[in-house]
This record gives C-alpha cells, structure tokens and sequence, in this order.
C-alpha cells in the first residue's frame, strides 16, 4: 500500500498498552474469526462477546455486515475491494487491541495474504480463528439466502461459489462447527480466550 499523507509524526501516549490491560484485568488483542459465509462467524463472535462480558472483560465485536455500513460503505466485493476492507478492519482492530479491548472481528476474509497484513497491524496481539465448517454445510444453511442467489448467478464474485476462499494456514485455532452446537463452540473459544488473554 502506496502511504500518501505526508508530514506526519507518531504522536505517543502517556498511557502504556500495559497499564491498559492491568486496568482491564486482562490483555487486550484481535480475535480474528475467518471462514465461509454462512459458516457461524457472526453467531459465535456475538456470543463469546456476550460470554466474555458477562465475565468483566472489555470486548467488543467488528462484524463484516456492519462495517460495510459505515467504515466500508464506499467499498464493493471485487478482489482489491476486499484486500482494503480488511486493511482497514486490521488497523481498527489493532488500535482497539492496543487500547485494551478484546476485540472479536468477524470477516470470511477469503485470502491469506489480507490476514497476514491484518496479522501484521495487530503484531503478537493477532489470534487468527477459523471457523472451519464445510461448504455443503454452509450453503444448507443459507441464513441470508446469499448461495441461492449466487448459484443463480445474481451474486458475482461470491466467496465459496464464484470467488475463492483460502484456508488459513496456520490459524491459532480451528472450531469445526458441524453437527455441534452453539454453546460447545462457545465454550472451546471462551477457554482459548482466558487461556491467552489473561495477565500474567
């Protein structure tokens, strides 16, 4: 990415990332769930948040659907569309990892190299989550009827169908979500949460 601003210069806090998280009673980083459109992203991102809430953290979820509202509404679904939402999402999560939060995005953020430059805004505050679920399963359930659509060719460029998702490579870890329910699912993330965000 080409940096046009010019002139510019860090401007540093008073308040170190570290006081931050003792205040918070917990580190602060980028939980980045990725996989296919239907694959369970935004339900689980919601209720480990809910989850992780109710146990005094401070977490707060980027969902793919909501950002296109706002931070990403001038964006569209072809390749380099895609590559700066999530160029944009990486560097919002990374600011609100460093500001204590346990940020949760939700994202089928379908290419490797788009997660590794999120990876690299975030640094070693970065866990990538693979929502691992099938296609055949995803496309049966078709909360949003988007697969319909595109098998019917009035979706382009639609992840899975006619556009390609690249598994994650060395994900942190995998949550297969067929035949399980929610509340497993919650309960493996919720573990892998306190496990690596907790303060030493």
């Amino acid at each position: 990415m080409t940096v046009k601003s010019k002139n510019i210069v860090n401007v540093k806090h008073r308040i170190s990332a570290e006081a931050r998280w003792q205040a918070n009673r917990h580190k602060g980083g980028v939980l980045w769930f990725t996989g296919l459109p239907g694959s369970g992203k935004s339900t689980l991102a919601i209720e480990l948040e809910h989850a992780l809430f109710k146990l005094g953290h401070h977490v707060y979820v980027l969902d793919g659907d909501n950002v296109r509202h706002g931070l990403s509404s001038d964006l569209g679904f072809s390749p380099g569309d895609r590559n700066e939402n999530i160029r944009r999402i990486g560097e919002v999560a990374a600011i609100f990892a460093e500001a204590g939060l346990i940020t949760i995005t939700a994202f089928i953020s379908p290419y490797q190299v788009d997660r590794d430059m999120a990876r690299k805004a975030a640094g070693n505050l970065f866990k990538e989550v693979f929502i691992n679920t099938p296609l055949e399963v995803c496309e049966a359930r078709d909360p949003k009827g988007h697969y319909e659509l595109a098998r019917a060719g009035k979706i382009p460029e639609f992840t899975g169908i006619s556009a390609p998702y690249e598994t994650p490579e060395a994900a942190e870890i995998v949550v297969t979500t067929e035949e399980r329910t929610i509340e497993s699912c919650v309960h493996e993330l919720l573990e892998f949460v306190l496990q690596n965000f907790k303060m030493p």
